[in-house]
């Protein structure tokens, strides 16, 4: 079984990312250690919280440099929720600490039409196919909390509709990354996850 690197930075709840990568067979390791990172098959950048905190808490841990360096590796990535915020040059919830600019752009608030926090289940609007949601219906319902995200850009698979249209998971290769929380989301969740596993676990056996 091909390795999944769950990078612990010390905020959040990370272990519950890492439990439910357990939970579709994976062999987890929640783990800041940088050779047990660069040796896994995929690798997985939760966060919750607020864009700025957990950016700081990466960068303490040494951890930011080594997730740039995975989510260009070539290998499956994985960013959740704030961990696919940190993914973007910056966010308007901090404005003066930049992200990771692995993908383009500015994560946005949410309009003042909608009610912030958005934090309930809300269903995927499938943009095209893609690996990671592979076998999901065609709309699929997940579990969101989040006041900020990202607008709909040429990565994006899936939106949402809160007050228009969020970029709700993104793709670039072998790199993903989702606004709401697989693992929170029930069965269509676990299936995301286990997708992920599997082309992680694929990608290693062709290496």
């Amino acid at each position: 079984m091909a390795l999944i690197a769950v990078l612990d930075y010390g905020i959040g709840n990370l272990r519950s990312a890492a439990k439910a990568l357990e939970r579709v067979g994976a062999d987890v390791h929640l783990t800041a250690d940088p050779e047990l990172i660069r040796d896994a098959a995929g690798v997985v950048l939760p966060g919750v919280g607020s864009f700025g905190r957990c950016m700081e808490a990466l960068e303490d841990s040494g951890l930011d440099e080594l997730a740039v360096e995975a989510a260009f590796s070539g290998r499956p990535f994985l960013g959740i929720c704030i961990g696919m915020q940190l993914l973007y040059h910056g966010s308007e919830e901090t404005p003066d600490v930049p992200g990771l600019g692995v993908l383009p752009g500015i994560v946005r608030s949410l309009p003042d039409t909608v009610k912030r926090p958005q934090m309930q289940w809300n269903t995927l609007e499938m943009r095209r196919d893609t690996l990671l949601l592979a076998g999901l219906g065609a709309s699929s319902w997940v579990y969101f909390v989040h006041s900020y995200a990202a607008l709909p850009d040429e990565y994006t698979v899936a939106t949402c509709d809160y007050g228009g249209p969020v970029s709700a998971a993104v793709e670039h290769d072998n790199l993903w990354a989702t606004q709401f929380h697989p693992e929170k989301s029930g069965r269509a969740g676990l299936r995301i996850l286990a997708n992920f596993v599997r082309h992680a676990v694929q990608a290693a056996e062709a290496a």
